[in-house]
């Protein structure tokens, strides 16, 4: 079963950019045949590189519903797959004293009563949607048991209702920073896309793309300097969004050029910690970059 969301590699590739995406080719590769072949994407790669945005971007050009599973330690089945009303079923059992228990059972677990979670809501959607689970691997282990039904058949089975079937498969997104490495059982029921930093000439058209009135000689001097920054030793280097981030602060400030001045004075928009900003203002050598 497919979404049939996208013709061909070129037509992902086309339609993205329209969102200001700018899809390397693997990307947009991975992209198409998770479309055509009906897969789960498993997208992963250091924060900040596009990730998320992919999914947001697919939900964008094709005229979908996003629905999002926001992954964290402590997530479980009635935060990810559906929950039962308490307090709802709670009243209906009060209301219906003089019933028996098996006639109060039944209605009490019907449709009525169940609260659909972001798992159960993908599956059951009719329409065109976008199932984005972000930061998997923050999720603890047991969670990925979870997936596994759903990511193989698109199906949920709720005990009480039985097993519901997606009628129209969602194009689904996981998303992982690589915090801890996730099942084997998970990634085979997937495709997998590593999404690092973008060479030079494609960041600095990121750049431009999302910074405009950035110059074009200072954008590439931004792009330059964050790919020094990114071959230091740092405890954590500049994602991409760092990178528009301290163009956009650039043109705020009205810099025309980088010297030494304002790349000291900015650099807590690219770098987060303060042994990096010590560490990269010792060694950063602007006549270089």
């Amino acid at each position: 079963m497919t979404t049939g969301f996208f013709s061909s590699v070129d037509d992902v590739a086309d339609r993205l950019a329209t969102t200001g995406y700018l899809a390397s080719p693997a990307v947009a590769t991975t992209v198409f045949l998770a479309d055509r072949l009906g897969k789960p994407l498993l997208v992963e790669g250091p924060a900040g590189v596009g990730k998320t945005e992919l999914a947001k971007a697919v939900t964008e050009v094709t005229d979908a519903r996003l629905v999002r599973l926001q992954c964290y330690e402590g997530v479980d089945e009635s935060r990810a797959l559906y929950e039962w009303n308490h307090a709802k079923q709670l009243l209906r059992i009060t209301a219906g004293r003089g019933e028996t228990w098996d006639e109060t059972r039944t209605d009490i677990f019907g449709e009525e009563f169940l609260l659909p979670r972001p798992l159960l809501t993908a599956i059951r959607s009719e329409q065109p949607t976008v199932l984005l689970i972000d930061e998997t691997d923050k999720a603890d282990v047991e969670v990925e048991g979870l997936l596994l039904e759903v990511l193989s058949d698109f199906q949920i089975t709720v005990p009480e209702l039985g097993t519901i079937t997606a009628t129209r498969r969602p194009f689904t997104v996981l998303t992982s920073n690589a915090s801890r490495e996730l099942s084997e059982a998970l990634r085979r029921r997937c495709l997998f896309l590593h999404i690092g930093f973008p060479e030079e000439e494609l960041e600095r058209r990121i750049v431009t793309l999302k910074v405009p009135g950035l110059d074009a000689a200072l954008a590439a001097s931004v792009v330059r300097v964050v790919g020094a920054l990114r071959a230091m030793d740092l405890r954590k280097v500049p994602s991409v969004s760092e990178t528009i981030d301290w163009a956009r602060t650039l043109l705020a400030l009205g810099a025309d050029r980088l010297d030494e001045r304002i790349v000291r004075e900015t650099l807590g928009v690219l770098l987060k910690h303060q042994e990096d900003i010590v560490k990269a203002g010792a060694k950063l050598d602007l006549d270089v970059v």
